[in-house]
């Protein structure tokens, strides 16, 4: 009962949240201006963001600004996206102003950020030509800014020239100093030194969990590494998001392999070996948490929905996600079910960015929307309460903002999480970009091909290597789980090789190398099943 009013309770949630902004944000007719941002940001921050955002710009310039929100899925739907409409543009720009034929090398030159140029433009070549064409150019696809997401893919679009460069960082270059939104932290990037993107709030990720099902499953006390949702106790519990459609998710399993390199570094191996093996450490760590999942879901709330109703007992979140439903259970009911940490050295911080897009149409009050999001009273609205001096007006959105001026003691009594302090909870963890940060894509993709494209038959050979434990077979689970484990087809070598070149050859290259590594993965895994089973295999 107690569930069924829960799961009543979140829906209500998710489904009213959106009527009831649509009915605020409807009572601005006439505005003077349009500002047009693509966010996979919830609707929540959207009101709060636009709501001050209108205020402060009016008070500015006396014009009255409203907010195009552009919400094509999450960070991964938004990024193929702009690379259409980036194309369809760039086409008409390069056909009809230019006069030059279209073609497959122009197609796919224009936004190559792998193309160098020459110095002297008549040395380029036809690719190098369409390159150095969108790089001078305005082209644009209607809208102003991209708001919110991962390090890894604004880095991308920047280097594509899909971003370009904000005057806020001349206009107050008092905010960006170790002080208040230092470049780097912990080895994450928050600021693009070309000033084509900058953090707006931070995230880490961990794990969350419902004491409830914990009990249930047997598992004692509570969990404190990655490595604890792959405890065969959680077999068919574990809630997880699709990496290769949320950034986010991806960064957090980015988190758990880099932590298995660290922790051989910390063993004394040297970093050259420790780096393979941590790899290959993590990736059967993933493999076995993919073999506990329920499922992989496109939603990157459905987890923290799930686990808070008790339908999974583990899952993996993004900070702000666990901690907003760890406290919003409490209020409601008082109850303690729900809980969510950040395992020790197991995670850094990280940015979700704002940059300006190229060619966007309304430049002056983009530029206005970044300078105020950064801006102490833009910062207040991710973690201060709701009527709070300068607090957000109607959801405490729980998040952590990225000035670190913000987290000082006289802000404590305002902010929604004063024990929160990102700056201070890395706990000795520092990103190294130079292990993984080049095999984000390479990362993602494996995930799927290995573990998620062949689910089912990898979620159905675990179960049978339990049960022959529990039946006391060990033998024939040994010799399973030996043939479940191979993961050479996917090592450190083959990732940034063979896969990384595959990867690079577009969509035809990345579909033939999906078919093949997938269809490998589930011949093993029916194999190791049979055995588990008592087959030959």
């Amino acid at each position: 009962m107690l569930k069924n009013s829960i799961i009543v309770l979140l829906i209500a949630i998710v489904v009213g949240v959106p009527i009831a902004l649509r009915k605020e944000q409807d009572i601005v007719k006439n505005p003077d201006a349009t500002l047009v941002i693509i966010s996979p940001h919830n609707e929540a921050i959207r009101y709060e963001f636009e709501t001050a955002f209108r205020k402060w710009y009016e008070g500015e310039t006396g014009k009255v600004v409203v907010i195009d929100w552009r919400s094509p899925g999450g960070t991964s739907e938004i990024v193929k996206y702009l690379n259409a409409e980036y194309t369809n543009q760039f086409r008409l720009y390069w056909t009809k102003e230019l006069g030059r034929p279209w073609n497959d090398t122009v197609a796919g030159a224009f936004d190559n950020r792998r193309i160098e140029l020459p110095a002297d433009p008549a040395d380029d070549d036809e690719a190098q030509s369409a390159r150095r064409a969108f790089l001078d150019s305005n082209v644009g696809v209607g809208i102003d800014l991209f708001h919110g997401g991962g390090w890894y893919d604004f880095n991308v679009k920047a280097q594509q020239g899909q971003l370009v460069a904000s005057n806020v960082f001349e206009k107050h270059p008092g905010w960006f100093t170790e002080d208040i939104i230092p470049q780097t932290f912990s080895g994450e990037v928050l600021w693009d030194n070309e000033h084509r993107y900058v953090g707006a709030v931070l995230s880490s990720f961990g794990i969350i969990f419902n004491r409830d099902e914990l009990r249930s499953a047997g598992f004692e006390g509570e969990p404190t590494h990655w490595r604890d949702l792959a405890d065969p106790k959680f077999y068919g519990s574990v809630a997880v998001a699709d990496p290769t459609k949320s950034g986010s998710i991806t960064k957090a399993f980015e988190m758990l392999v880099q932590q298995q390199m660290q922790e051989l570094v910390a063993e004394g191996m040297p970093e050259e070996q420790a780096v393979p093996q941590g790899w290959m450490n993590g990736m059967q760590l993933i493999q076995l948490i993919s073999a506990n999942a329920r499922y992989f879901t496109d939603s990157a709330t459905k987890p923290v929905l799930d686990v808070s109703a008790g339908d999974c007992a583990i899952g993996m979140a993004i900070d702000f996600y666990g901690r907003f439903q760890e406290q919003n259970l409490v209020d409601r009911d008082g109850g303690d079910r729900f809980g969510f940490i950040m395992p020790p050295g197991g995670s850094s911080i990280s940015a979700d960015p704002i940059g300006l897009l190229r060619g966007a149409p309304n430049e002056e009050i983009a530029e206005a929307f970044i300078e105020y999001t950064l801006s102490p009273d833009g910062q207040k609205l991710w973690d201060f309460k709701v009527g709070a001096p300068g607090g957000p007006i109607q959801y405490a959105l729980r998040r952590s903002p990225i000035r670190r001026d913000l987290y000082e003691p006289q802000y404590a009594e305002y902010r929604s999480d004063p024990t929160v302090l990102p700056y201070e909870e890395t706990e000795g963890f520092v990103y190294q970009p130079s292990w993984t940060g080049r095999l984000f894509s390479e990362l993602r993709f494996v995930v799927r091909a290995a573990f998620i494209d062949p689910g089912e038959e990898l979620r159905a050979a675990w179960g049978s290597i339990l049960r022959a434990r529990e039946e006391g077979r060990t033998a024939d689970a040994d010799v399973a789980y030996a043939v479940l484990s191979d993961l050479s087809a996917i090592d450190f070598e083959q990732a940034k090789t063979t896969i990384d070149e595959k990867l690079g050859e577009g969509a035809l290259g990345r579909l033939e190398l999906l078919t093949q590594i997938s269809g490998h993965f589930r011949e093993q895994y029916t194999r190791a099943q049979q055995i588990a089973e008592g087959g030959q295999g």
